[in-house]
């Protein structure tokens, strides 16, 4: 994140002057935009033909692994309306090549994966339903989803952008990344966006059960327009379940880039059109997990629930205090627990941190989530569930407070 106090006047300087095409509508203009199911996937108009992606039937609301709760009626944004002297129909601009499609895991060590474990034991499970029907924390779990999903289901009248980071690797940070987008895609109706702005290996594919990679985030620098419908755009994306997307940062290739400037130019094209964007960054201090940030209504930083990831992290967060106010009252700290006892004093951890300014949450262990491979919301144990809504609508409660 950029020193100094006009840090992100110099960013929003630079989006306006070199990330968004001449006679473009910005971001406040226009609201994200919604196509039909029967719509959605299909590739622009004169654009190279890829094989269709496999077919992934969308859990309906309420699917295992979520409480189903009253969803609000979506008011979708105005159309987009072509500039004045710009031709609808205008061309859209050719990519440079037409990338092979690659599979996200080779076939061989694929079969070296077991079969999912759920992410608390048999016995655990029972004794919580036990609990359940003897005391009144049912009724508590259920007023709890509700508020959460009352948070996560507000409109929204620009794109949020939520960027997810670390000051290590091994933090989970691609694991909170996936959960957070999974959380909105889930209580929302409006299209929801992951961005791996981390081309170097990053695990979000994987995590979100993507079988095929095609366009980059790089890539789609030289090809998203103005004139691009929702449809012209998700044709360059990797479909998932429920009404989200992916933009890959590479395709499991070493020595991937994604250049600042194309990050820019990609993040403003593309924020018109999804009601809640989720960004994969690289670890701190990398130049685009920097310009991430700033650019980002709301932040998580991850950190693993040791003595050695709270100290480093409350580091950055003195760091992040000589930054204006908004930054650190913007931040979420997210310290996951990679085993199941870490030997921390989780409370008095929480308080420290607390006490920079940022939110602080907890993501406890979880047998599935540590096996690693996709996340499948259904084998995630009641905790994870309650502790990743919990931190889904922090966050874009956050987001919410600046615009």
């Amino acid at each position: 994140m950029p020193n100094g106090d006009n840090w992100q006047g110099d960013v929003l300087r630079d989006l306006r002057a070199g990330a968004t095409p001449q006679g473009a509508p910005g971001p406040s203009q226009q609201g994200p935009s919604q196509q039909g199911p029967s719509q959605q996937g299909a590739p622009p108009q004169g654009a190279p033909q890829q094989p269709a992606p496999p077919q992934q039937p969308a859990p309906p609301h309420g699917a295992p692994g979520y409480e189903a709760v009253p969803q609000q009626q979506y008011q979708p944004q105005q159309p987009y309306q072509p500039v004045p002297g710009q031709a609808a129909d205008a061309p859209i601009r050719p990519p440079q090549r037409t990338p092979d499609s690659r599979p996200v895991m080779d076939q061989g060590l694929a079969l070296t994966g077991r079969k999912p474990r759920h992410g608390e034991s048999f016995a655990a499970r029972a004794m919580r339903t036990l609990r359940r029907t003897v005391a009144s924390s049912a009724a508590r779990e259920v007023a709890d989803t509700t508020a959460g999903a009352e948070i996560l289901q507000q409109p929204v009248t620009t794109g949020r952008q939520i960027a997810v980071t670390s000051i290590r690797g091994g933090s989970g940070k691609s694991t909170v990344a996936a959960l957070l987008g999974t959380a909105y895609a889930h209580y929302r109706q409006d299209p929801v966006l992951f961005v791996e702005a981390d081309p170097s290996l990053g695990s979000l594919p994987l995590r979100l059960g993507a079988e095929t990679l095609r366009w980059t985030t790089g890539d789609l620098a030289g090809i998203v327009e103005p004139q691009m419908s929702l449809l012209d755009v998700t044709g360059y994306l990797v479909q998932l379940p429920n009404n989200a997307w992916l933009s890959p940062g590479s395709q499991g290739q070493i020595g991937a880039m994604l250049e600042t400037r194309a990050y820019e130019r990609v993040m403003v094209s593309l924020r018109r059109y999804f009601g809640v964007t989720v960004v994969d960054c690289e670890t701190l201090p990398a130049e685009v997990a920097r310009v991430a940030l700033s650019a980002a209504q709301a932040r998580v930083l991850t950190a693993p629930a040791t003595l050695e990831g709270v100290t480093s992290t409350y580091a950055v967060l003195q760091w992040m205090q000589g930054l204006p106010p908004h930054v650190i009252a913007g931040t979420v700290v997210v310290l996951t627990e990679l085993v199941p006892h870490s030997g921390l004093d989780l409370g008095q951890a929480v308080k420290k941190l607390k006490s920079t300014g940022a939110s602080v949450r907890t993501l406890p262990y979880d047998r599935h989530l540590a096996a690693g491979g996709a996340i499948r919301t259904e084998l995630l144990a009641h905790s994870t569930r309650e502790a990743a809504t919990r931190l889904a609508a922090e966050a874009f409660r956050l987001s919410q407070q600046r615009h």
